[in-house]
């Protein structure tokens, strides 16, 4: 948990990491100049790469608004990335102030900043979880340590599984923590896609891999697959920024042109 001394982590600069081109795409300065170098690659290819970061960061905001609004009262954030305010305790935590949060990644450049995501409300609780999502076990064992599994938990993959193939088990990984959690949770997702850029598609991929970076991108049909057995919430699978609009502000930019992202939100009865 985040007990784990952030001074003590090693941090790998001879390649480049999802987490911190992600940074570099919102603006932040937590990455290094492999990232900056392959972030640019991706712009040259797609210039509105920084528009659909911030497209997930706020679908994440509208999501965890409306889960709380719900009630749901317990989160668990896999993929959290370097700290970016509102976090999503923050905005959780403004609905409902008890609201408990455990995040979790794998890169050790979050965990250096990972004080930032434990500023919690005294009435809830966040944790940070040093783990990787194809350790579902691990996450498990630790998120049971702040939150009660035995109640509704809003299980947040933001712009996760691209990073994860289906010969590496993206399905079963899903399948494996949803299977811990209770009736009365909820699966909350993105997903980025090639249904709308085939071409530009392949390049990037290729590029990706070549720096070390497995991408999956997925049709509108495959990601849906991913909440076989739940029950998807209105308006169901919709491009990231269409997804309840009206629960936070637009990005700029985001409707000069599409968009080619997938989110959703899906209960499990």
């Amino acid at each position: 948990m985040s007990g784990q001394d952030p001074t003590a982590v090693e941090i790998d600069t001879s390649k480049p990491h999802p987490a911190r081109m992600y940074d570099w795409y919102l603006g932040g300065k937590d990455n290094y100049p492999v990232d900056e170098e392959m972030g640019r690659q991706m712009l040259a290819l797609e210039p509105r790469i920084p528009v659909m970061a911030r497209v997930n960061r706020a679908f994440m905001h509208r999501a965890t608004r409306w889960l709380a609004q719900q009630g749901v009262r317990q989160f668990l954030d896999i993929g959290t990335g370097i700290p970016t305010e509102p976090n999503l305790h923050q905005v959780a935590q403004e609905v409902a102030p008890d609201a408990r949060v455990v995040y979790c990644d794998n890169d050790p450049i979050v965990l250096a900043h990972a004080a930032a995501l434990l500023r919690s409300t005294p009435q809830g609780a966040t944790e940070y979880l040093q783990a990787d999502v194809r350790d579902p076990d691990a996450i498990i064992a630790g998120a049971r340590e702040v939150l009660d599994l035995k109640q509704p938990v809003a299980l947040s993959l933001i712009a996760l599984l691209h990073f994860i193939t289906d010969a590496d088990g993206a399905h079963e990984l899903v399948g494996r923590l949803l299977s811990e959690l209770p009736s009365g949770s909820y699966l909350m997702m993105t997903h980025a896609t090639s249904d709308f850029t085939p071409e530009d598609s392949v390049t990037a991929t290729d590029k990706l891999k070549g720096a070390g970076i497995t991408i999956a991108l997925r049709s509108r049909d495959e990601f849906t697959r991913f909440f076989d057995g739940l029950e998807l919430v209105d308006p169901g699978v919709e491009i990231v920024h269409k997804w309840h609009p009206e629960l936070g502000e637009p990005v700029p930019g985001q409707d000069d042109g599409v968009i080619p992202g997938y989110g959703a939100v899906a209960l499990k009865r």
